[in-house]
């Protein structure tokens, strides 16, 4: 059925969301959370993470059912945050909240560090290397966290921090996927 996913692994394993259709809506695929979560499967329990253009919820979802301690789902479109609010209701998943916002205006704030960041903007609008600036900058990031950046197959992303070393990268079709790690607090390059 389209407009419907399904959770992967963890305590709502096999358990089906539906989100509505917006533009740019694309929830990451199957494979490609799998791997994720795979390369992950270390680093989730107990975590604080943080679900930037949240779109379906995906990810935000599949890390809570995995034993994330919290999950913050970025959104600024209403109808997605409502959809997100009655999955975060079916499933009982109290360690989410979503939060409607323009993702580049909440990062702007006084951060609070996360332990995992999942990045997924929309494609082909130059996102991905301003908000990983911000989430180096301004506090977003606990000392060795994880960041997750989903975008288009063949960007490449130049100017991101340079404390943050890849740890996996992957190409499914259009998607290209990497993980990052945060080594140390110092000066982008």
């Amino acid at each position: 059925m389209k407009n419907e996913l399904r959770i992967i692994g963890g305590r709502f394993r096999s358990r089906k969301l539906k989100f509505p259709n917006a533009p740019g809506l694309r929830p990451t695929p199957d494979r490609v959370r799998e791997t994720l979560f795979n390369w992950l499967r270390n680093d989730i329990e107990g975590a604080r993470c943080l679900d930037l253009y949240a779109g379906s919820g995906a990810l935000g979802f599949e890390a809570a059912s995995r034993g994330a301690a919290k999950v913050v789902l970025v959104e600024r479109d209403a109808a997605v945050c409502k959809a997100l609010e009655r999955n975060r209701a079916l499933l009982n998943a109290e360690a989410v909240d979503v939060i409607q916002a323009d993702t580049e205006r909440f990062l702007s704030g006084t951060g609070q560090p996360f332990d995992v960041v999942f990045l997924d903007p929309p494609f082909r609008e130059g996102l991905v290397v301003p908000c990983c600036r911000v989430l180096e900058e301004n506090g977003w990031l606990s000392p060795r966290a994880k960041i997750y950046v989903e975008a288009e197959s063949g960007l490449r992303l130049l100017g991101l921090p340079g404390n943050w070393r890849v740890l996996r990268e992957g190409k499914a079709g259009e998607v290209g996927y990497h993980l990052y790690e945060r080594m140390f607090s110092g000066p982008c390059s």
